[in-house]
């Protein structure tokens, strides 16, 4: 980068007209610092966002939720010090989205619940139920992902929802699945699975508020589609 004119170069352009002014391959660069044997950093960080198809990671979201043996077939990568500094950004994400849910009713922030969800579930290759568990205030208690694979009627289990929302001691919950597929339209089964658990909770007094699904990039309120 330090034979780019010095108003190009990502730091300096930072620094001057701050984060938001930079792209994403620009923001990436910053953070990898350096490239490979004939391979600039900005050219590394074009291939790591570029789509799969292309040996990338289809971008930031990918490359972020991507885990550890993703990361050392990539060039560059293979050593720990990159590898952990990637993975510890993602972290601080999910975690500063998290303090925001838990010091604040969730519902002051829809666009926040969305993107903490997208954050943990996104860019998951299977399919993985979870659950948001609420105080009386609605502010975020904990999530815990409580089931994986293909999600219908009789894999996610009634039973052990009702049993963690009562040890969690919540009074409501949000309910949460992803769409490996990229579509996050709600299917019947999505419908069936959500009306099961919601007549499920309510003898135990906990309400279901919301039931998000999310995909790479999107996420859908079935509460927002009038669906709850």
């Amino acid at each position: 980068m330090k034979d780019l004119p010095a108003d190009t170069r990502p730091r300096e352009k930072l620094l001057a007209r701050g984060a938001a002014s930079l792209s994403d391959t620009e923001l990436l660069a910053l953070l990898l610092r350096t490239g490979t044997a004939g391979r600039g950093v900005l050219q590394m960080a074009t291939e790591l966002l570029a789509e799969p198809a292309h040996g990338g990671f289809g971008g930031l979201s990918g490359l972020l939720n991507a885990g550890v043996d993703e990361l050392k077939r990539i060039k560059g990568l293979r050593g720990d010090a990159k590898r952990a500094e990637l993975l510890a950004v993602m972290e601080l994400a999910r975690r500063a989205v998290g303090q925001q849910l838990k010091a604040r009713e969730v519902f002051s922030s829809p666009g926040a619940v969305k993107q903490y969800l997208q954050l943990h579930l996104g860019a998951r290759p299977h399919e993985v139920f979870a659950v948001l568990f609420l105080d009386a205030q609605n502010r975020l208690i904990a999530m815990e992902e409580l089931f994986r694979g293909t999600l219908t009627q009789t894999s996610v289990y009634p039973r052990e929802v009702v049993q963690r929302a009562l040890q969690r001691d919540a009074a409501s919950v949000v309910l949460a699945h992803n769409h490996p597929s990229g579509t996050v339209q709600p299917s019947r089964a999505d419908e069936a699975l959500t009306q099961t658990l919601k007549a499920a909770l309510a003898l135990v007094d906990v309400r279901v508020l919301d039931h998000v699904i999310v995909a790479q990039g999107d996420a859908l309120s079935m509460a927002e589609k009038g669906l709850i």
